[in-house]
C-alpha cells in the first residue's frame, strides 16, 4: 500500500509541472475584420467586354478570420495562428476545375497598416460540384506588444488581393472600403 501511495504522489507531483501556470491566460487576440469590398472576388471571362453571369469564371467570398493566440518567445510578442475561411463558386465561363485566389491577410495598428501578406488559395472542384467552402492553411504571425500596446491594439483583415477594376466593381455594389 505504501508504495502505491508513493507512485501516486510522485505521478502527482510529475503532472503539476504540466500545463499553464495557475492563474495564467492567454493573451487578448488582434480583432479580426472582414472588410466588404474586400471580402468579395468576381472573376470575368476578359476575351468579350460583358459582365453577365456566363462570362464568370469564378465568385468567392472570405467568409471567416479565426485564430487563438498565446504568448510569443519573448513577452515583447504574441504568437497567433490565423485561418481564413472561404466560399467559391465556380461560373460558366471558368475552364478547368482548378483555381488560384489571392487572399490577403493584413495586421493593423491604429488604422495603419503594419503588414501584409498576400497567399495563394489553390481550390479544386470535384467532378460535379460548383461549390466549395474551405479553410486556408494555418498562417503563424509574431505580434509585438508592450505595456501600451496589447495583442488587442491590433486588427487582423482578411480579403481579396483586387485589381483596380474588382475594386471599383465591389464599391460601386457595396460602398468604398473603410
Amino acid at each position: 500500500m505504501r508504495k502505491r501511495t508513493l507512485v501516486s504522489f510522485c505521478l502527482t507531483a510529475l503532472l503539476a509541472g504540466c500545463g499553464p501556470a495557475r492563474n495564467q491566460f492567454a493573451p487578448p487576440c488582434p480583432a479580426p475584420q472582414l472588410v466588404t469590398p474586400l471580402a468579395d472576388l468576381t472573376r470575368y471571362d476578359t476575351s468579350s467586354n460583358r459582365r453577365d453571369i456566363t462570362d464568370t469564371i469564378v465568385q468567392a467570398r472570405v467568409v471567416s478570420l479565426n485564430g487563438s493566440c498565446q504568448q510569443g518567445d519573448s513577452a515583447a510578442t504574441i504568437a497567433t495562428t490565423v485561418r481564413i475561411g472561404l466560399s467559391v463558386q465556380r461560373g460558366p465561363a471558368m475552364k478547368g476545375r482548378d483555381v488560384d485566389l489571392p487572399v490577403f491577410l493584413a495586421v493593423t495598428l491604429g488604422g495603419d497598416i503594419r503588414d501584409k501578406h498576400v497567399y495563394p488559395v489553390h481550390v479544386t472542384f470535384p467532378p460535379n460540384v460548383d461549390r466549395v467552402n474551405l479553410t486556408s492553411p494555418p498562417i503563424e504571425l509574431t505580434i509585438p506588444v508592450s505595456g501600451n500596446v496589447t495583442g488587442a491594439s491590433y486588427s487582423l483583415i482578411a480579403g481579396f488581393q483586387l485589381t483596380p477594376a474588382e475594386l471599383a466593381t465591389n464599391e460601386a455594389d457595396h460602398g468604398p472600403k473603410l
